[in-house]
């Protein structure tokens, strides 16, 4: 890629949430896994959880791109129960991010917290988000 990563305006939230996606971004174009997780530890560190996820919500929204592409997008995929966690996770939120389906987005959120699997989730969200990006430049 030769241009600056972008990060898509989603929600009011404060300038910050952008800077930490476009962070988190240019951290995992690096291919810098250490940073991305050190990113989104001070995310959640200075706006918590809800931070996090507004983060999160913009990663989505970076990969599905603009505009969102018309129609419903499935949350279940052929063979997505024999993916890990982390990859049947990133699947549902951005398809959730795809159908703003935030009662969905939150859940999956909350699950992933409770499930003590959200950094993980987090990162391969971050990965997926530049393949994504990658591909479309390509």
């Amino acid at each position: 890629m030769t241009g600056t990563p972008t990060v898509r305006w989603v929600t009011d939230s404060p300038q910050q949430m952008f800077d930490d996606a476009a962070a988190i971004l240019s951290s995992a174009l690096d291919g810098d896994s250490d940073a991305v997780a050190g990113t989104f530890d001070a995310v959640v560190d200075r706006a918590g959880l809800a931070g996090a996820y507004d983060v999160a919500w913009c990663l989505a929204a970076t990969m599905i791109g603009d505009p969102v592409p018309p129609g419903a997008c499935a949350l279940d995929f052929p063979g997505i129960e024999q993916a890990g966690y982390d990859a049947r996770w990133v699947a549902r939120f951005v398809s959730a991010y795809a159908n703003a389906d935030l009662d969905t987005a939150r859940a999956l959120f909350g699950a992933a917290v409770a499930d003590g699997l959200l950094p993980e989730c987090l990162l391969t969200l971050a990965g997926s988000t530049v393949a994504t990006l990658r591909h479309r430049a390509a």
